[in-house]
């Protein structure tokens, strides 16, 4: 008898991030693509969602549990299952039916994913509502999750430490996205942006302020070097706070350029003619910007921390916050080839397709 897994599909349908949406997306295709014999994929969605299916070709069917996605998420918390029923359920987020059931005998299975520990170290990046919805799933999980996948040792000894998991954490990292690659329109999407011709990139999402204000103080080292600072993921409004930053981090006006979120094309368009990019980060929270630029081949310069240790590897530069600067500058004229090459060879080592099969294995061993 062939096996199921059926994948909550909701961040597909109502994303509450354009990051978590992608991931879902591309995770999702990857499972359809290479299951084990005899294994195929089903979607859970949220009521009127079942045109799902057509956007993924192989996969077995979309399940509508009922409900609309506000609905849904609100039972699931409560602890309301459905009428999802059984079999194994794996959800690339924590939204998922968290309730009691057996594994055992029945071989019910249930996975969820944590990306971020934004809820409990990060008020900036997510609202109140978001953030109770996501210590109450998590508390869920603890109790009922036969596993929770994070991208991230640096994230699972978080949850080790502070929460009771204890050997049902998996750590599977994520990717850029699948499309991520340089438009065959770049040059258009650059003059249409007002992008300059030499510069340091420094993506800013979800950052906090003590983290922009950093990785701006690192960036001042490209100006140095004659390069301008183009700054991207800025919140609608605050532009002129964060040109206020760079000024006070010693970036004169003229070399700087504050751009919002850009959807993946403009962003590859832009990102991948940096001559290097800034990040400071204290989050532990997977680095979707950072993880783009390994995958765009860029030089990267970041402070040291747990999660660029192992994220960032041997492919780029990991300094004290202190030698930003002077690694920003190093990075954009001697250092540059070196670490465009090291910064490629580690962008490799993320894709769709190997945490697919990681999914896979680890629902095999469950």
């Amino acid at each position: 008898m062939g096996v199921t897994l059926r994948f909550v599909a909701d961040q597909l349908v109502a994303p509450t991030d354009t990051d978590l949406q992608q991931a879902s997306g591309d995770l999702l295709h990857a499972l359809i693509a290479a299951p084990p014999r005899g294994c195929d994929v089903a979607a859970i969605v949220p009521s009127g969602d079942e045109h799902l299916a057509s956007s993924f070709s192989g996969l077995r069917e979309a399940q509508s549990v009922g409900l609309a996605r506000r609905e849904l998420a609100a039972a699931w918390q409560m602890g309301i299952a459905g009428t999802v029923g059984g079999g194994l359920i794996h959800s690339p987020s924590l939204m998922a039916p968290l309730v009691r059931h057996d594994r055992a005998n029945r071989g019910d299975q249930t996975v969820v994913t944590l990306w971020t520990y934004d809820a409990w170290e990060s008020k900036s990046s997510m609202s109140k509502t978001q953030r109770m919805w996501t210590r109450a799933m998590l508390k869920r999980a603890a109790k009922h999750a036969d596993a929770i996948v994070v991208p991230t040792f640096a994230l699972a000894e978080k949850l080790h430490d502070l929460h009771h998991f204890g050997e049902r954490i998996r750590v599977i990292a994520g990717a850029a996205p699948s499309h991520f690659v340089v438009p065959s329109d770049g040059a258009a999407r650059l003059r249409d942006l007002q992008i300059p011709a030499t510069f340091a990139v420094v993506p800013i999402d979800g950052a906090s302020r003590d983290d922009v204000e950093t990785a701006l103080v690192g960036a001042s080292g490209a100006v140095t070097s004659d390069r301008d600072v183009v700054i991207l993921g800025a919140a609608e409004g605050t532009e002129p706070q964060i040109a206020d930053m760079a000024a006070a981090a010693g970036i004169p006006e003229r070399h700087v350029h504050v751009r919002g979120a850009l959807d993946a094309a403009d962003r590859a368009a832009v990102m991948s003619q940096a001559d290097v990019a800034v990040f400071a980060g204290s989050r532990v929270a997977w680095p979707w910007r950072l993880v783009e630029a390994l995958r765009l081949g860029l030089p990267v310069v970041a402070t040291d921390s747990n999660l660029h240790r192992e994220v960032v590897s041997d492919g780029g530069l990991l300094v004290a916050a202190a030698d930003l600067k002077d690694a920003v500058r190093r990075a954009v004229d001697e250092e540059a080839e070196r670490l465009r090459v090291m910064s490629s060879d580690r962008g490799r080592a993320y894709s769709w397709q190997s945490a697919a099969e990681q999914v896979w294995q680890l629902h095999a061993e469950l």
